[in-house]
């Protein structure tokens, strides 16, 4: 890294990944987080998260530094162009969705590198965080870099892609102590942005050797978790049909010591359940069709529906009455103890069993209500006063692992575990 260079930092995005990215890199130079929500930044800019992601205390650190530095280093959130127009490191971590028909959204991406692209200047380096397919940076965003800046690729700017590793609600391997994968558009590029986060990074970094190697490794991290998880939710569906209990089958292999204990569940979120679609649009540009990928996909994607038919059955074999019962979904986030809802399958859940003519509670003391309305159409309840004849535990948030169920009873009522995360003597079932 030219030690002689003066580093001025533009992350794009606030989210999960942009928040605690621009707060570790503000430690050492000055940082403008932008986003276009600017109840966002106005909350950031007040020492607020709603993700519960970063350190308030170094958020609110970060702040008063670069307010009393006059930004010479420090954090300041902004949704204004013009405030990181004279930055000379942007960093993009937009999100990187798919359609409703499974194809890669990258809208968000390109409208992002169409945005920089109107204030890129020479010598300035864009680094992609976002989650893509193998050669889209260069195919896809490069050329909008390109066309909106009037300037050349590798002569007058350069580009790096990083992956981002975020696990959400996770407070143990957090960005600075899980090895950054780094590249650059030059050898000389990709050396000063390894050592750029190096800075950050106790954990160290890893440099690919290409650009498309960097995109390729983040689809596969994801991809083999998608495959693995497949794997035991199919046995799942199977064992259910043999009568025995899939965690009793696991906890037994799980004594061999090359055992892989991956369990069953919903796969949801930004991650393992969108990053399978970006590696498999690739591959069947090129021709060739994934089979394991999508397959895996489809079986996780079926979970949701097997689970509400279970409890229909399970409420039919205690003698219930389907139509215009009461059900109790307890958690709507795709993880537990965490407040992200993005792409969350307990929907997929609520709508089976509406479907059946149920009229269905959700309960999450985790998820904000406004963002379940907006994105969902549903309505979260905002106390637990009711008596269910289901409830379907779908995340295991501490407060419903510790949670006493008689209040919420009736005589026949059952009751679901979709994480094995309750006393199986308390259960009907469980996945």
């Amino acid at each position: 890294m030219n030690e002689i260079k003066t580093y001025k930092i533009a992350v794009i995005g606030q989210g999960y990944v942009g928040l605690p990215l621009s707060l570790e890199f503000a430690s050492h130079y000055p940082v403008i987080g932008f986003d276009i929500n600017i109840e966002r930044t106005n909350q950031l800019n007040n020492g607020k998260d709603i993700t519960m992601e970063s350190d308030l205390n170094k958020l609110n650190s970060s702040l008063k530094d670069y307010e009393i530095s006059n930004g010479k280093i420090g954090y300041k959130a902004s949704y204004l162009l013009d405030e990181i127009k004279d930055s000379n490191v942007f960093i993009i971590t937009v999100p990187t969705p798919i359609d409703k028909y499974n194809a890669p959204d990258l809208g968000p991406l390109i409208s992002a590198s169409k945005m920089l692209g109107e204030i890129l200047k020479v010598g300035d380096i864009v680094i992609y965080e976002s989650t893509v397919f193998p050669g889209c940076t260069e195919e896809e965003c490069v050329p909008v870099l390109e066309k909106y800046s009037g300037l050349k690729y590798n002569k007058d700017f350069f580009i790096g892609y990083s992956p981002e590793r975020i696990n959400p609600g996770d407070k143990i391997n957090t960005l600075t102590n899980v090895k950054k994968v780094t590249s650059g558009s030059t050898e000389e590029i990709a050396e000063e942005i390894d050592q750029l986060y190096k800075k950050i990074i106790v954990a160290g970094t890893h440099r690919a050797p290409s650009i498309k190697v960097a995109e390729a490794s983040k689809a596969i991290e994801n991809a083999q978790r998608d495959v693995n998880i497949s794997f035991v939710n199919e046995l799942a569906l199977i064992f259910d049909r043999i009568g025995i209990d899939t965690m009793d089958v696991l906890e037994a292999a799980g004594t061999k010591y090359n055992f892989l204990k991956y369990k069953p569940g919903l796969v949801g979120g930004h991650c393992i359940s969108v990053d399978p679609y970006y590696l498999a649009h690739k591959a069947e540009q090129l021709g060739y069709y994934p089979d394991v990928i999508l397959s895996g996909r489809r079986v996780n994607d079926s979970i949701a529906k097997f689970i509400a038919s279970k409890v229909v059955k399970l409420l039919i074999a205690k003698g219930g009455i389907i139509k215009n019962s009461k059900a109790l979904i307890l958690g709507i986030t795709f993880k537990e103890n965490c407040p992200d809802v993005r792409n969350t399958k307990v929907v997929d859940i609520y709508h089976e069993l509406t479907d059946y003519g149920i009229d269905v509670d959700i309960y999450d003391p985790w998820a904000s209500k406004e963002e379940v309305k907006h994105e969902y159409g549903i309505e979260l309840i905002s106390e637990l006063s009711s008596k269910y004849d289901s409830i379907i535990v779908a995340v295991s948030h501490k407060e419903f692992t510790e949670m006493k169920f008689e209040t919420l009873k009736k005589e026949n009522t059952v009751i679901f575990d979709t994480k094995a995360c309750m006393d199986r003597n308390l259960v009907d079932a469980r996945l």
